[in-house]
C-alpha cells in the first residue's frame, strides 16, 4: 500500500469530540404513533416523501443499461445508469396507463419497455417509441410523456433518492456524520448478506430499538462478554439534522461484568489468533487487556493482512460505531464491515413494516474468502448475496438481530393495552427521545 502523508491522514480521521447534549421537550410518546392509520398517513406526506432513502448499491449499476428497483410504501422506484454514465432515479410507472414499468429487482436493458403496451423509454427516462404512434389524436406522446425523475445521488457506495424535488443535497441532509462515516472504506465493502423480513410491528419500533443500548444485556445476553453497553462507558451524540451516534467499546467484557472469562475468550479466540495473539495469555483476569492489545496488533499487522487502517482511530479497530440516520436507517460500523439496518413502512398497515438487514463485509485486499465474525459464517467476494425474504420468525437476520426481532411483535401487541399510556424514558434513552422529537418537527412542517 502507498505511503500516506500524516497531515492528510489527520484530516481524514473522524471527529470524535462529544457533542453538547440537546434540550429535549419530553413530549409524550403515545401508542397512537405506532397504531393509527392517520399518523401513518401524516408520516407518508411529511417524512417518507421528503427524506433521502437508499435504493441499492452503486456497484449494482456499473454498466450502462444496468437498473435496480426498490419500494417504499406504495411507491416503486427505478434507478438506472444512463448512456451518459449518470445514475438517475424515477418513479417506476409507465406514463400510458400506470403499469409498473420494470418488474425485476435488477437487470440490464438498453430500453425501459412497458410489458403491457410496449411503450419504450431510454435510460434517461425519455419516451422514445410507442406502437401505432400516429393513432393518437392528441399527437404523439414521444418526448412528452417521459418518466418522472427525482433527485438521486451516490455516497458511501449507496445510491440514494428523494421524492422531494426541492430537497437539500444529500451531504447537507447527512451533516457532519457523512465525514465521520467516510473514514470507513464503505464503497469497498461487499454485501454478503441480504434479508428482508415482513414483520407485525410499526417501523418506529425498529428505530427506537437501535437508538439505545439499555436493552442490550437483556435481549442480547451473550454480547456483554465482548462489548460495552453501559451509558457510563459509551458516548452518545445528537446532531442537528436528526441523526445520532453511539461509540461502544468492543473486544472485551462490559465493565459491569464479573467473571465471564471463558465466554469472552471463546467469543474472541478466532479473532485473536488471526491477529497473532494467544488467548491463553488473557486467562487469570486479563481479558480487559485484549482491547488495547488487539488495537496495537491491528495497527502493526493490518497492512500485511490486506487492510488499510490509516484513516481509523485506534478505537475504531475494536469498537462499534453505531449511527442512526433519520428517519429509518442504522449503520453499525465495525473494523471489517457494517451491519446495515433499515425499516420501511408497509403499504397500508401501520402495524406492519419491512425490515431490511444487509451485512457489508470489508474483505482483506486480494482475499476472495473471509470468515464473517458477526454473521458467524464464511463468505465469498465472488458470490452475490441471495436476497432472502420472508416473515419474522421464518427466516434469520443473523444471531444478534434475531433476538431483536423476537421483541418487536410483542411490543406492538403491548401498545394496544389499556394499561399503557405513554413512555417513561431513562436519560440513556435520549437518542430515542431525540428521534421522536425530530419526527414531530418534520410532521409540523408546512
Amino acid at each position: 500500500m502507498a505511503d500516506h502523508d500524516p497531515r492528510e491522514l489527520q484530516k481524514q480521521l473522524a471527529d470524535i469530540s462529544k457533542r453538547p447534549e440537546p434540550e429535549l421537550r419530553g413530549t409524550p410518546i403515545t401508542p397512537d404513533r405506532y397504531i393509527d392509520k392517520s399518523f401513518m398517513d401524516q408520516e407518508w406526506d411529511k417524512i417518507w416523501t421528503k427524506t433521502w432513502q437508499i435504493a441499492g448499491l452503486e456497484r449494482e449499476l456499473v454498466n450502462k443499461g444496468d437498473y435496480i428497483t426498490t419500494s417504499l410504501g406504495h411507491e416503486q422506484i427505478l434507478c438506472t445508469r444512463g448512456d451518459d454514465d449518470k445514475i438517475r432515479a424515477f418513479y417506476n410507472v409507465c406514463q400510458h396507463r400506470g403499469l409498473q414499468l420494470m418488474n425485476e429487482p435488477s437487470g440490464n436493458s438498453r430500453r425501459l419497455t412497458c410489458p403491457y403496451h410496449g411503450w419504450a423509454y431510454d435510460l434517461a427516462g425519455t419516451l422514445k417509441a410507442v406502437p401505432d404512434e400516429s393513432d393518437y389524436p392528441q399527437g404523439s406522446p414521444c418526448g412528452k410523456l417521459n418518466l418522472v425523475e427525482m433527485p438521486c445521488e451516490s455516497w458511501a457506495g449507496f445510491v440514494w433518492y428523494n421524492m422531494d424535488p426541492d430537497c437539500v443535497p444529500l451531504r447537507e441532509f447527512l451533516g457532519p456524520i457523512a465525514d465521520q462515516i467516510d473514514s470507513y472504506p464503505m464503497a469497498e465493502m461487499r454485501r454478503t448478506h441480504w434479508v428482508t423480513i415482513e414483520g407485525d410491528f410499526n417501523w418506529k419500533l425498529v428505530q427506537d430499538n437501535f437508538s439505545e443500548s439499555y436493552h442490550v444485556p437483556f435481549v442480547h445476553p451473550s454480547s456483554k462478554f465482548v462489548i460495552e453497553y453501559s451509558h457510563h462507558h459509551c458516548q452518545f451524540d445528537h446532531y442537528d439534522e436528526g441523526h445520532c451516534r453511539m461509540f461502544m467499546p468492543g473486544a472485551g467484557p462490559a465493565e459491569a461484568i464479573k467473571g465471564g472469562e471463558k465466554e469472552t475468550l471463546e467469543s474472541l479466540e478466532n479473532e485473536l489468533r488471526l491477529w497473532e495473539l494467544d488467548p491463553d495469555d488473557y486467562r487469570g483476569g486479563k481479558t480487559r487487556n485484549i482491547r488495547k492489545d488487539l488495537q496495537r496488533q491491528k495497527r502493526k499487522l493490518g497492512e500485511a493482512k490486506g487492510y488499510d487502517f490509516s484513516t481509523y482511530h485506534d478505537d475504531q479497530l475494536t469498537d462499534n460505531w453505531h449511527y442512526t440516520i433519520f428517519p429509518n436507517l442504522s449503520f453499525s460500523l465495525k473494523p471489517d464491515g457494517n451491519i446495515w439496518l433499515r425499516a420501511r413502512p408497509h403499504e397500508s398497515d401501520p402495524e406492519k413494516c419491512y425490515f431490511d438487514m444487509w451485512y457489508m463485509t470489508l474483505f482483506p485486499k486480494g482475499a476472495t474468502e473471509y470468515y464473517s465474525w458477526v454473521m458467524r459464517e464464511h463468505v465469498s467476494v465472488d458470490t452475490p448475496a441471495e436476497h432472502i425474504q420472508g416473515k419474522a420468525g421464518e427466516i434469520s437476520a443473523g444471531p444478534a438481530i434475531d433476538e431483536d426481532l423476537e421483541i418487536w411483535p410483542m411490543q406492538q401487541r403491548g401498545l394496544h393495552s389499556r394499561g399503557y399510556k405513554r413512555d417513561y424514558l431513562a436519560g440513556q434513552e435520549s437518542r430515542m427521545r431525540y428521534f421522536h422529537e425530530m419526527l414531530e418537527d418534520w410532521l409540523a412542517k408546512p
